[in-house]
């Protein structure tokens, strides 16, 4: 300002008032002495005067030695008096330095202290803030000289630097404010997802320039993470993505721990880092952490992570499916009507919805429960109105749905219909017709990718005389789980429970899925394998048009299995490859899975025209008596069952064997005391 300037330039005049009054002065005084003040590139020099003319050299010489030690006397005296006097004017010049500062000062303080007292009003409720304008004034005050404009145009700059700041950008940045987070819009608490939950992206990050070759940074160049835009609200995380993220979920639990955000560098975290790096002070967190997974990794980290439980209190465990009730269907026809409606697709008919419902409890393979993961509902919703419009429907009907099914199914079943060509070209032997003893249709199913389907598998049992027990071949070759490995070895409980109640088994069986090479795993064909291992041993053929699905027990009890409504369709759709149906093919279930079948439309179809059958069994008896011609055969009062029966073949083949084991046994005992 104008009298800024006025005052700056009173200052500054006084001082040299008052300099060139010393000088003056000093001026006088030495001249007293015949003596004269003479500027050198150094200082200032004193030189003797003769006639207002400096003494020279050779007019020295002439002088006398009196003379000259005189003149050594007054200069050295003189000295002493030049130097307390340029002293004195130096202390002038600190002095006016000192006012000059203060009106600088004074005048900087004046200029900033009003709209550094608004902001203050402004924000005082945030204590932070009015703490830190009052430490910005005091910092902009002590370098109020750095505000002055230049009076002399910049140095260029290189072209090497080009891009770096200048000076002055250099010394504004300590003034700015660099705003991690901006919520100011927000209507209530913030909601953040983070997609990427890498360790940058949840505790933030500093970046860094290139100067001359050079990396730098400042603290303008400190970004936020995920936990500083979700403070105070809540954070939405994908466990997964997090754990694929090296050092991610260390960093969010010491976040948590400790309270607060520490914003460091990946590499300083590890402690890779040893040269001088920004430490920004931590921010206190205040954040609700939803994590959101499959079960098996929360029951994962619970037993492994002593941190998690104590993190992580509150569990919300989603069931994939729901009730099949009207309540719940209405709510699905809601949802079908949503979602066309926001996704621009065509309305679907009733019966579509009905068909869309349907196939929803054919996901959880449960007739009383719908499917709550509605991802493939809304694939399913979407590729139906493709195919309406394809098929000139202005609504969705059930066969567009059907055909939706179809094609998806379609586009992924090429093993399917590999499996399928072997079997009808008699590469894959299965027999649908006829009867033989110790062979039977097993079913299993084959899980790949989007698609699921059932198959045939033939099972054989032989059995002969020997102490060995059951032998499951596909254990002893290493194709066969633990749990398939378990069912075989019940299968011997049963049998030795049955039929060796008053003399041991002198049997040896084993048990083989033929024309498999790859990992055989659960107990769904036990039952299966009992009823081929009794045949076996009795010699009572089975028929070959009846395939075999379930789990049993010790006590014959037929248990539930899953895949039920892929097995049957797969014995289905094997027996068709054979020819038309025979109208007494079937599969034999357990009876605890009829409430679990809802089974393809040409399947109900050949059920309700009798072509086709599904037999429902609680015991392995009863499934005896559907797979065989002879009556299974009930103990009478002494234990023994009817000879004509399957349980009564069974046990006069066992007695038969342990009577030959005893004579060859009698033989060898005979033969070893005969000898001398």
């Amino acid at each position: 300002s104008e009298e800024y300037q006025k005052e700056r330039e009173r200052i500054i005049e006084e001082l040299k008032r008052m300099q060139e009054e010393t000088w003056q002065k000093l001026n006088e005084y030495v001249e007293q002495y015949s003596f004269g003040i003479v500027r050198i590139p150094g200082g200032f020099m004193l030189t003797p005067v003769v006639k207002g003319k400096p003494l020279t050299d050779e007019q020295f010489e002439k002088l006398s030695d009196e003379q000259k030690e005189k003149l050594r006397q007054i200069r050295t005296m003189l000295t002493e008096q030049v130097e307390k006097t340029m002293r004195a004017m130096r202390q002038m010049e600190r002095d006016t330095r000192k006012k000059l500062a203060e009106l600088d000062e004074r005048v900087a303080r004046f200029t900033i202290q009003h709209p550094i007292e608004e902001l203050k009003e402004k924000y005082r409720d945030i204590p932070e803030i009015p703490q830190h304008l009052d430490a910005m004034m005091e910092d902009m005050v002590a370098h109020a000289e750095a505000f002055k404009l230049p009076e002399e145009q910049p140095t260029p700059v290189p072209p090497f630097v080009l891009g770096a700041p200048t000076p002055i950008d250099n010394f504004l940045n300590r003034y700015r404010v660099n705003l991690l987070v901006d919520h100011s819009e927000a209507q209530g608490a913030p909601v953040v997802y983070e997609s990427n939950p890498n360790f940058a992206n949840l505790v933030g990050r500093i970046e860094h320039r290139v100067v001359m070759g050079a990396l730098v940074t400042d603290f303008t160049m400190i970004r936020p993470g995920a936990l500083h835009r979700a403070n105070g609200g809540y954070l939405v995380l994908e466990a997964i993505s997090l754990f694929q993220r090296p050092q991610a979920w260390d960093a969010l639990k010491r976040a948590l721990k400790e309270g607060e955000i520490r914003v460091e560098e990946y590499a300083q975290s590890l402690g890779l880092v040893s040269t001088a790096v920004l430490e920004p002070e931590p921010i206190p967190l205040q954040v609700k952490i939803v994590l959101s997974g499959p079960a098996w990794l929360f029951y994962l980290l619970a037993e492994y992570d002593e941190d998690f439980l104590e993190l992580f209190k509150v569990q919300a465990d989603f069931d994939d499916r729901m009730p099949r009730t009207p309540e719940a269907i209405q709510e699905y026809a809601r949802f079908i009507a949503t979602f066309c409606e926001r996704e621009g697709l065509r309305h679907f008919t009733p019966e579509a919805v009905a068909r869309v419902v349907d196939h929803s409890s054919r996901l959880v393979s449960d007739q009383r429960y719908l499917s709550a993961c509605f991802r493939d509902i809304s694939d399913l919703l979407t590729e139906a109105s493709y195919w309406a419009g394809q098929n000139g429907h202005d609504l969705v009907t059930a066969a567009d749905v059907q055909q939706a099914i179809d094609e998806k199914h379609y586009r992924g079943n090429r093993f399917e219909e590999r499996l399928q060509e072997a079997i009808a070209r008699e590469i894959l032997l299965i027999d649908v017709t006829g009867a033989r003893p110790g062979q039977i249709n097993g079913l299993s199913v084959l899980p790949l990718g989007q698609i699921t389907f059932g198959a045939p598998s033939r099972i054989t049992a032989r059995t002969y005389m020997g102490r060995g027990g059951v032998v499951d071949i596909q254990r002893e070759v290493k194709l066969g789980g633990p749990i398939h490995s378990k069912g075989v070895m019940i299968l011997a409980s049963f049998l030795g429970s049955r039929y060796a109640r008053e003399e041991p088994l002198t049997l040896r069986a084993s048990l083989v899925f033929e024309q498999t090479y790859s990992m055989v795993e659960g107990d769904s064909a036990s039952l299966a394998e009992l009823c081929a291992l009794i045949s076996s041993i009795g010699d009572v053929p089975l028929r070959q048009n009846l395939a075999v699905t379930g789990s049993v027990n010790q006590h014959g009890d037929v248990q539930a299995i899953g895949g039920v409504n892929e097995k049957i369709e797969g014995f289905f759709d094997a027996c068709r490859l054979h020819g038309d149906l025979t109208g007494d093919q079937g599969v034999i279930i357990p009876a605890a899975n009829v409430q679990h079948l809802v089974l393809r439309a040409d399947v109900v179809e050949a059920v309700a025209a009798g072509q086709f059958h599904i037999y429902p069994v609680r015991t392995v008896d009863e499934a005896l008596a559907l797979l065989t011609d002879l009556p299974v055969g009930e103990p009478d009062e002494q234990g023994e069952y009817p000879p004509e029966s399957v349980n009564g073949r069974v046990m006069a083949a066992l007695r038969a064997m342990n009577e030959r084991w005893k004579a060859l046994a009698k033989g060898e005992e005979e033969e070893e005391e005969s000898k001398p």
